[in-house]
């Protein structure tokens, strides 16, 4: 029996790490995203709740898998308009393209310390023509490939529905263009449907499973761009196939839930717990089957 390893970003259970970490061991998880820890993005905490992030994780047998950071997610200058259509999430984070260096270098150094390999990036806010951005995304995204290189770790780009590369058709392109061992994906199948995307299987079916590093786990239904989050395995993804293919690839890291429903009272741990019991399901019958 293939064995699938759980995870989770932490503040979708909480913005209290230990109240987080807590629920997602209940549930079975095993591996932690760090995003927003105690009211903070990731990149903005002291070098002390760096460590202390990671003890707390760490005390509950759990790794850090990955940095869930907010670079490349900011407007890129001179580009076309940015489309509108799209809610755009900063998750306590508003840096600007100019901030992007100094975030970048922050993320790297904070991967190292809690012993993440996975660094999480986008492709800047989505426009109106985001062909326009291709050859300027390629460029930054090959640059950082180059940077986590040298440093043992992994630029993990997530199709992201109100950044450039939306869609597996996009990210199959993007990959293609930087065909980089430093560069994987963030599969994010619910981001694709966002998008307008069919996530699977005709998503699925254009991306490279060998690039898939890592895999964001959420649902809704979306009419015209705007989703209606749910409960995980019963809302428009077809969550079930999806990790079916996944397991028949060869895929071997986590699945990872990044709720954003709110639940049956608007209570997110509430929320996260049940789309995690539904998740931990799935993939248990995925596993055993």
């Amino acid at each position: 029996m293939i064995t699938i390893p759980l995870a989770a970003i932490t503040d979708e259970f909480s913005p209290d790490l230990e109240t987080a970490l807590d629920a997602m061991t209940a549930v079975g998880m095993t591996g932690a995203e760090l995003r927003v820890v105690w009211g903070k993005n990731i990149v903005d905490l002291t070098d002390d709740e760096v460590d202390r992030a990671r003890a707390a994780v760490e005390a509950k047998g759990m790794t850090v898998l990955s940095i869930a950071s907010p670079v490349l997610k900011c407007v890129l200058p001179d580009a076309p308009a940015v489309d509108q259509r799209f809610q755009q999430d900063v998750f306590g984070s508003k840096h600007t393209y100019a901030d992007q260096p100094r975030l970048v270098e922050r993320a790297f150094w904070i991967a190292e310390r809690t012993g993440a390999r996975i660094i999480r990036v986008f492709s800047y806010w989505r426009t109106v023509d985001p062909d326009a951005c291709f050859d300027r995304i390629v460029e930054a995204l090959r640059a950082l490939a180059d940077s986590a290189r040298r440093r043992g770790l992994v630029i993990g780009l997530e199709n992201e529905h109100a950044c450039n590369i939306g869609t597996a058709e996009e990210a199959a392109r993007v990959l293609a263009a930087v065909d980089h061992p430093a560069l994987q994906l963030v599969w994010d199948p619910a981001n694709a449907l966002v998008a307008g995307e069919t996530p699977y299987p005709d998503g699925y079916r254009r991306l490279p499973p060998s690039r898939i590093v890592h895999v964001h786990a959420k649902d809704c239904d979306v009419a015209g761009h705007t989703p209606t989050w749910g409960p995980v395995g019963e809302m428009s993804v077809d969550w079930r196939g999806q990790l079916l293919a996944l397991v028949a690839d060869g895929y071997r890291g986590a699945i990872s839930l990044e709720t954003h429903w709110k639940g049956p009272r608007g209570d997110k741990l509430e929320a996260s717990t049940i789309c995690g019991r539904h998740l931990k399901a799935l993939v248990d019958a995925v596993s055993s089957a």
